[in-house]
């Protein structure tokens, strides 16, 4: 059976960093890419980033650039994002997500929801001013 489970959530104040962890099984990192993806309240879900291990792809949304970085261990089978300098509008449920695509197909549109066929369910980010 094909999973994620994203963790490492927390509140914090601003400025702070928090790494969140993306636990997946029933498939490979070689075959999937993994994005990152947030909503916060009252507001549609957004990209953050995306990887896919195999070719050494990695994008991030402007917002986060700088800040957050994406990583895969795949011998643990876990997609990681380290998240400094938080701000008070990085504040939303953070959802790990794996896509069936292919490379071309994600380097155009690694941030579409519609993209990624599996979801985990949220971990709550709160940053505090």
């Amino acid at each position: 059976e094909v999973q994620l489970q994203a963790s490492g959530g927390g509140s914090v104040q601003a400025g702070g960093s928090l790494t969140l962890s993306c636990a997946t099984s029933g498939f490979s990192f070689v075959d999937y890419a993994v994005g990152w993806f947030r909503q916060a309240p009252g507001k549609e879900r957004e990209a953050v980033s995306y990887i896919f291990t195999t070719n050494g792809d990695i994008a991030y949304a402007d917002s986060v650039k700088g800040r957050f970085t994406i990583s895969t261990d795949a011998a643990k089978n876990t997609v990681y994002l380290q998240m400094n300098s938080l701000k008070p509008e990085d504040t939303a449920v953070y959802y790990c997500a794996a896509s069936t695509g292919t490379p071309s197909i994600w380097r155009v549109g690694w941030a579409l929801t519609y993209e990624y066929d599996l979801w985990g369910q949220g971990t709550l980010v709160t940053v505090s001013s």
